[in-house]
Parts: structure tokens; sequence; C-alpha cells
């Protein structure tokens, strides 16, 4: 992780917490930053120009790395174009809430790079809105539930000449119902593997990442957070569905893995299938916990619970139960402590005690278990790993990349606070 991060806490987004866009028409947006001669239909993006809601576009928060643009919910396919294959490879770029869009590689020979992001506001067509949390909107509405499409380029916006942003209405969309650790967590050093995902797709496919900390199946549920997904799902569309973690706290009598969590898991499967899409289980991945030299299991009969309601339901699943263990017993006891939240006091501004937290994962560890999922989708989803970006090519949770060569840039976005569900 970056350690000269120098801006310890900062949202993006707007503070509107109803949806001025419900009901309106997508439009194309075309910004050139270095054309001296505009081209038609292109609107010059000065680097001074901040975010007006009067423009509906510009720079965030006096920085200009974070770019916003207005729009209704929706898919968006974004194409960045830059001034030389060399500077296109070199850029990371983020959407949303730290969404890990596209990362810096060699295999791209085109000054072109292009990706889908997905756009939602917390208002449901039928009716009602998510109920959403306290840092969800404090002390501004979070970014990917506000009325904008944000992108972070990281490092910078070096040899960027334009941005292309159009409704992408025949792509496939990719929901996800999870927790913690799935959600797009807002603040360094925290990542969910969801938000890792959208790098290892191609442009046909859209991430929608929907999972939130805290959240277990009920709870997702009563926050209308389902009903959201199910109210924008399309045909063919897929739901990858992970929970256990916050499950297994559930205090309401006769819970447990074998009982509602397995009655619940059914509900997210049938009421999916009802919309023509397609459910995808994923059993929850493990806590850090190491006993007798090997990873230690907190978790097995949630997983177990998961297969059986795949078996039972035809449909498919992806152990990342077993794939994540696999993945901590290669790095070994101390080392997979680099794919957790573990950093000594004052590495971040502000941090006077150190990070220990053996349930959430850091974007090296996120970005592993993502591949995971990536890997299970290659297995079992041929139809949806078509879409996989070529470059990233097969992968085994036994031999995971080496951390001191996986970098994602950290944002600007920075909070020691651990997410809630731990």
């Amino acid at each position: 992780m970056n350690k000269t991060i120098s801006i310890t806490l900062m949202y993006f987004g707007s503070l509107l917490l109803t949806s001025t866009f419900a009901g309106k028409t997508q439009n194309a947006h075309r910004f050139t930053l270095s054309t001296p001669d505009i081209p038609a239909n292109y609107q010059a993006l000065d680097p001074l120009q901040s975010f007006s809601a009067a423009s509906g576009y510009g720079w965030m928060n006096n920085s200009e790395n974070h770019f916003g643009v207005a729009v209704p919910e929706g898919n968006y396919s974004v194409k960045l174009i830059y001034d030389s294959p060399d500077a296109a490879n070199a850029m990371t770029v983020k959407a949303e809430s730290r969404r890990v869009m596209l990362t810096t590689t060699g295999y791209n020979s085109s000054k072109i790079r292009s990706f889908t992001v997905n756009v939602r506001q917390p208002h449901i067509a039928s009716g009602g809105k998510v109920t959403l949390n306290n840092w969800e909107t404090t002390p501004t509405l979070i970014a990917h539930w506000d009325e904008l499409l944000t992108l972070e380029f990281l490092p910078d916006t070096s040899g960027l000449t334009a941005i292309e942003i159009e409704p992408a209405s025949k792509v496939t969309t990719l929901y996800i119902a999870g927790d913690s650790t799935v959600a797009d967590q807002r603040s360094e050093p925290y990542a969910g593997w969801g938000q890792m995902l959208p790098s290892l797709f191609n442009q046909n496919i859209s991430i929608a990442n929907h999972a939130e900390s805290g959240r277990a199946l009920f709870s997702f549920l009563d926050e209308h957070r389902f009903d959201k997904i199910l109210s924008t799902i399309q045909p063919g569309d897929y739901l990858f569905i992970q929970f256990g973690h916050n499950d297994q706290k559930d205090k309401r009598n006769e819970a447990g893995p074998y009982t509602t969590y397995t009655s619940e898991l059914i509900e997210y499967v049938n009421a999916t299938r009802d919309k023509s899409a397609i459910p995808v289980l994923i059993t929850p991945m493990e806590r850090r916990r190491w006993k007798n030299g090997e990873p230690g299991e907190t978790l097995s009969e949630y997983a177990d619970a998961v297969r059986r309601v795949g078996k039972a339901l035809n449909v498919s699943v992806i152990d990342l139960h077993a794939m994540s263990l696999a993945f901590y017993n290669a790095m070994g006891e101390v080392a997979s402590t680099k794919a957790f939240v573990h950093y000594p006091s004052n590495t971040y501004p502000d941090q006077p005690k150190q990070l220990k937290d053996n349930t959430h994962h850091n974007a090296y560890g996120a970005l592993q278990l993502a591949k995971c999922i990536a890997e299970g989708i290659r297995v079992q989803i041929p139809g949806l790993a078509q879409h996989l970006r070529p470059e990233y090519g097969n992968y085994s949770p036994s031999h995971p990349d080496d951390p001191a060569t996986t970098t994602i840039p950290a944002s600007f976005v920075l909070s020691t606070a651990t997410p809630e569900g731990n």
C-alpha cells in the first residue's frame, strides 16, 4: 500500500438523497482534455474545472484525479483515449467507491482502454428505497449510491486525451449480494473481492456490486437491498450470492446454517430464477485462523450448507471457502497477514495503533480472491468465462501472486475504522 497518503478522509459524490434522475434518459458524454481543436460532439474539459450542478460534470473535491458526471442509474460504457499505448498501459482506473476497473498492463497495444460501469441509486422503481446505513450517508452519500458516475485516475491523468461515456444497454450485468468481505469498501486499506472483479472482465460485462458491510442474508432482505437488485436485474443477468460471516451471528430462534440460512439461500435462488436471471452460489471465504500449523475453519458448516443448496437446486457453486484455505496455506501463517489489513502503527497518517484484522482483506488479498472467483467462473460458467480479460489466464490459489509485485495504487480515501461485521 502507498504510505504517502496525505488526505486522511475524502468522500466523493453529491449530497442528494433522492433521485433527481429517476425516469430520465441516459445520454452520451464526450470530453476532450488536451486537443486544441475541439472535435464535434465533444466538450472541453479544463483541468481546473470543478464539478458543479449547473454543468453536471467536472473534477471532484479540488482534485485532478477524480472526475464526476451526473447520470441516471444504469450501465455505461467508458472509453479512455490516451496519447500512446504506454500511457494507456500505465494507468489504473477506479470507479464509484474504489471499484477497480482497469489495472496497469503490458498487454494492451492500443491507445484506447474500455470498460463498463454500473451506476445505481437508492430508489426502487416499484416503490420505496434501500435502507442505507449511517456510514453510507455520512458525511455525504457514498459514491456508489449517489447520482454521479465517478472515475478515479491513478497515479494521475498523464497522457489521457479524451473520455467517452455512453449508455450500455446490451451488456450483461453481474450482480453481487454479500457482506463486507465482498463489498466495495469506501476507504483504504480495506477491500472486498467484488471490488476487484471488474478489472478481470472486458467491457461486455458490468459488475453491480450491492454487497455491504455487516449484512447477512436476512438483513440484506430487510433493508430492501435484494428488492433493489430484483427491480433492475434482466433475463440472462447473473446474481452471485455470498454470505455467512454475519449469518453466523444470527440470534433468531432456530437460526443456523441448515435452517434459516438454508431457507434464505433458497429464497434468493428462486426469486432470481423468477426473473429469468442466473443465480450462482459462493461459499464464504475463511477468516485468518491458524491451528497446529494449518489454516483453521470457522465457517465450514455454512460452506457445506451452500454446497447442499447448490446440489439440491442445480445451481453452480464456486467454492471460495476451499480456495481461500488453499491460498492462506500457500502463503503460510506469517506471510498470510500480507493478504489482510495488518499494518504497524503509523503506516498511514493519523494511525497511532497497529491494524490487525483477520477478517477483512487489503487490495492484494481481495484481488487474489477475485481471481479465485474468476477461476471458478472459467471452470463452471463458460458463457460468462468468455468475457474474462485474456491477459489474466488461469489461476491457482495454491500458487498465488507475489504480494511484492502485485500493486494497486491506493486511493486518497483513508479510514482506519474497521468495517461493520468484523
